[in-house]
């Protein structure tokens, strides 16, 4: 009996000492890797935060006091702006605890900064989508987007989908962190509940792999229908371009940092103990999720285009224009506007343009 003890503490005594020097090495590799990615988070979030305010507070100010008619890809666009807002708010407190300690007592401040910086990335990743699921409505299902599509179920969609984040977010998050008794680091070092499967699984499949299967397969579609519609047209070209846009600025931001953090959470799960590679994906988490962050200036650039006015266009040329039931007698010109078609759609139909505008609006 006493052998079998005594082999027992040896044995629980070795695993605490390796315990030990897993956690040595892990805060080890936490400070080289910390020490040279607070210069590049410096480097990268100063233009994301100058570039990304310009962006998003612009199109709220054009939305707001430029738009007279608020439209479903309005509302969704003023929503995304928002997202981008919240995750744009805390990055100058996320650069200063790069290179500070904040005392004990502002560990609530930190977590709420740190809950609007994901619900701002997560809120944006399914207000991305919703643009999306918007647009192939409103293109490959015109005749059931005129039941399904209206402001109000954008702005309840968008309702939707704040208090989905926020629900999902806020409580999680709140627990990731660690009470401590001293000065701490800010957005660094979650506790290891924020790395168990079922929050990392949660977050893979909710927080990216489904918005991401969604939109691709909304813009291959939408793409497809425009291919196949026969019309070659510089608009129906551009769109195309635009999607396809969109659809990178989406997948190549946020495809290598969900990436890196199922990689991280192999590492705590104990998968990967290797020295070397734990400090490469420690590095490869923190440059993917700086650079992660550059879609908010990007949202403005690729969705911008993707406004009611263009919808309107393809809409009268995939189901006006190429309908072969119906020819213009009146050639326009090879860059049409919305007011150009529908002024010789009304002519040769003899209905009044405000009508026509009124039928097609959709």
């Amino acid at each position: 009996m006493k052998q079998q003890r005594a082999e027992k503490q040896k044995l629980s005594g070795t695993a605490e000492t390796l315990r030990k020097k897993q956690q040595n090495s892990s805060v080890t590799i936490m400070r080289e890797v910390d020490e040279p990615m607070k210069h590049v988070e410096l480097a990268i979030y100063i233009p994301i935060f100058i570039v990304g305010m310009f962006f998003n507070l612009g199109a709220l100010l054009v939305y707001c006091r430029c738009l007279r008619k608020w439209t479903e890809s309005t509302i969704y666009m003023t929503s995304l702006a928002l997202m981008d807002l919240l995750l744009l708010l805390p990055l100058p407190f996320k650069m200063h605890a790069a290179y500070h300690t904040w005392p004990q007592e502002f560990q609530f401040a930190c977590s709420f900064l740190e809950n609007l910086y994901f619900v701002g990335t997560y809120g944006g990743i399914y207000m991305i989508m919703c643009i999306g699921v918007d647009r192939w409505l409103a293109i490959c299902h015109p005749f059931k987007a005129k039941q399904l599509r209206s402001p109000k179920a954008a702005v309840m969609t968008c309702m939707g989908i704040w208090v989905l984040v926020f629900t999902a977010i806020f409580p999680v998050t709140f627990n990731l962190r660690t009470v401590v008794k001293n000065d701490f680091h800010c957005f660094h070092r979650f506790s290891e509940n924020g790395w168990s499967p079922k929050v990392i699984i949660c977050l893979q499949i909710f927080g990216f792999l489904a918005p991401a299967l969604t939109l691709v397969c909304c813009s291959a579609q939408v793409i497809w229908t425009l291919q196949e519609s026969g019309q070659r047209s510089t608009t129906s070209q551009a769109c195309v371009k635009i999607i396809c846009s969109g659809l990178c600025c989406f997948l190549v931001p946020f495809t290598p940092s969900h990436l890196a953090i199922f990689l991280q959470f192999l590492v705590h799960q104990k998968v990967i103990v290797d020295c070397s590679s734990m400090k490469s994906i420690s590095m490869f988490l923190q440059t993917t999720m700086c650079l992660s962050n550059i879609t908010c200036c990007l949202d403005g650039l690729c969705y911008y285009f993707i406004a009611d006015e263009v919808i309107k266009l393809i809409y009268l040329q995939l189901h006006i224009l190429g309908d072969p039931m119906f020819k213009l007698r009146t050639p326009i010109q090879h860059h049409p506007t919305i007011a150009t078609i529908t002024h010789a759609v009304a002519h040769q139909t003899g209905t009044r343009p405000a009508t026509l505008k009124l039928k097609l609006s959709i």
